[in-house]
């Protein structure tokens, strides 16, 4: 048997939340084409007859002047010290910088086993790729290169087997019917902030957290579920409820059949937005509205 422990590590909007959830096989992370989409380090657990890969989702790395955003970082560097391998995952689309390298070599050339997912290489010219992998190499990055892409499923299957094969021998670090380390209720207010995320684009700044108020499931087998919606500012607060409440009962119904889905039960599902001014930057509210 082999397992252990592999961060997903890169930079914002890479697609490591995608890539994860293609490999586990089911949602563990919500996406968007956001930065800061990922804020808590989220596991996803991958159990196979031979192996187990235990995968840490980590925020992506980005650069923002609050106090939120240096905690996420913080948690993405602690993630990335005490795990079996690192799988920095880099957005082929989105070409390779000098900052690319600089970054990619902090977290693949230490003592820790590591290698990058190319990701996105269904959206991009295929030439690209053997310049951008000779060009790491050149740079003393010496480590396997698999281009990906998590929405074709391309060599998905070829990195799962890398992987299995790069764990050390040892027991499961997992049991096998646990897919993920966060609860329920967590991915509740996750899937509402998704879904926040991608109808409002960039009507809304990121300064958008989701605080489950009731989560019940009631004797007919209906989930209860109680949020609230917060936001930095008065005007955000109007653009989410928008005209006649018309914009936060549409993106609630877009949530409400997310979580249907992915509960397997109906759900009965109310929503509230308030403000916390310029919550990202006061430890008391981060703990409170990020922190489950």
């Amino acid at each position: 048997m082999k397992s252990g422990i592999i961060a997903v590590i890169g930079r914002a909007n890479a697609g490591k939340s995608t890539l994860v959830n293609v490999l586990v096989g089911e949602k563990v992370a919500i996406v968007s084409p956001k930065p800061q989409t990922t804020r808590n380090a989220i596991m996803g657990v991958l159990t196979k007859e031979n192996y187990q890969l235990v995968f840490v989702d980590t925020p992506g790395l980005y650069r923002s002047p609050n106090k939120l955003t240096d905690i996420m970082m913080k948690a993405t560097d602690d993630a990335s010290k005490d795990v079996d391998f690192i799988l920095y995952v880099h957005d082929g689309h989105g070409g390779l910088s000098d900052a690319d390298i600089s970054i990619m070599k902090k977290y693949v050339t230490g003592k820790i086993p590591a290698a990058i997912a190319y990701t996105k290489i269904d959206i991009m010219p295929k030439e690209r790729i053997a310049a951008d992998v000779k060009d790491l190499y050149e740079n003393g990055i010496q480590v396997d290169i698999f281009p990906v892409s998590a929405r074709k499923g391309t060599n998905i299957k070829k990195l799962e087997a890398f992987l299995a094969e790069a764990m050390p021998e040892g027991e499961k670090v997992i049991a096998d019917d646990i897919v993920s380390d966060k609860s329920e209720k967590f991915m509740i207010a996750e899937i509402m902030r998704e879904k926040i995320l991608l109808k409002f684009d960039d009507e809304v700044p990121h300064g958008i957290a989701v605080v489950v108020n009731k989560f019940e499931r009631q004797e007919n087998g209906v989930y209860d579920i109680n949020l609230d919606i917060v936001c930095e500012k008065a005007n955000h607060k109007s653009i989410l409820i928008g005209k006649g409440g018309r914009a936060v009962k549409e993106v609630s119904s877009f949530a409400r059949e997310a979580m249907e889905r992915f509960l397997g039960a109906k759900v009965f599902l109310t929503t509230y937005v308030r403000v916390e001014e310029d919550w990202r930057n006061k430890m008391n509210l981060i703990r409170d509205l990020v922190i489950l």
